[in-house]
């Protein structure tokens, strides 16, 4: 339900139920937390496949406890330190905990269609502990406790206007814009490539 490509300095992981709007499981959020962990290169792109990027937790898993569990702090975490650029390619809508490991990468690519919403208010859940701090540096605390607290569904157009998403690209494009971006930091040298990426840690 993962699919995983490495290609040279890239890996791409590609959540891979569609059937069930790429609902995580435990079993995927374990598997996305060991591929990440383990990479060593350049360049780290997550997907989708179909119309969904990821409709969070699966409904079933939620109800027995994944709702609250640390995989998903555990994956925001080790997205947000890798070294090397980290690429959330969202060929649809991001929904609920889905939206940790989008917020923890260093850019966020949208087909025109998606949109992100996190009804934690809703549910009765805690969103994850690093993602308050990661959505209000984006778009700005008031904006953050509108998705968070009031429940907001931010469109592609409205979340680009905000500096939620950086790009809208069509979505049969989506990933040869990935490659366009990704290219620099695939030819440049990998202690020239982390180097820049420390200066934003400041």
């Amino acid at each position: 339900m993962i699919e995983t490509l490495l290609d040279g300095a890239t890996l791409t992981l590609r959540l891979n139920r569609p059937d069930k709007a790429n609902a995580l499981t435990a079993d995927m959020l374990e598997a996305l937390c060991v591929a990440v962990e383990a990479f060593d290169g350049k360049v780290l792109v997550l997907t989708g496949t179909g119309h969904v990027f990821s409709a969070g937790a699966d409904l079933d898993a939620a109800k027995a406890g994944l709702a609250t569990s640390d995989l998903w702090e555990r994956l925001s975490g080790a997205i947000a330190s890798f070294q090397g650029f980290s690429i959330a390619a969202l060929n649809g809508t991001c929904a609920g905990g889905a939206c940790g490991m989008v917020l923890a990468c260093d850019i966020r690519l949208a087909v025109p269609h998606a949109n992100l919403f996190y009804p934690v208010m809703k549910l009765g859940f805690l969103p994850q502990p690093s993602d308050p701090g990661r959505l209000a540096a984006l778009v700005g605390p008031a904006r953050a406790k509108l998705v968070l607290m009031g429940g907001a569904k931010v469109s592609a157009e409205e979340a680009l206007d905000w500096g939620l998403f950086d790009r809208l690209v069509d979505t049969a494009d989506l990933m040869a814009e990935v490659d366009v971006i990704a290219q620099d930091c695939c030819t440049a040298d990998l202690t020239h490539l982390r180097g820049i990426k420390a200066m934003f840690d400041g």
